[in-house]
């Protein structure tokens, strides 16, 4: 039982990580800063809240996920290369 809670563990992590990555190359395409990559989760995180700051039940798909970013360039456009 302990094996597969630690193999649970260890694939949750790995799937964590592998998510951070894409992340980041979503934002790469988008022109994020590389300086600002370690904090991708932060603003991607931060995004969210002010983009769906008055709707709690957004489900995240593809769109809503493009459009948080979008949002992040209009709102952010520091963060980001011209």
């Amino acid at each position: 039982m302990q094996d597969k809670l630690n193999e649970a563990e260890k694939e949750i992590e790995e799937l964590s990580t592998q998510l951070v990555d894409m992340l980041e190359v979503a934002f790469y395409f988008a022109g994020l800063k590389k300086e600002y990559f370690k904090n991708a989760i932060e603003i991607y995180l931060n995004g969210i809240d002010d983009y769906y700051a008055n709707n709690e039940d957004g489900e995240m798909g593809v769109e809503e996920i493009i459009e948080v970013i979008k949002h992040i360039k209009k709102t952010k456009p520091q963060l980001f290369d011209s």
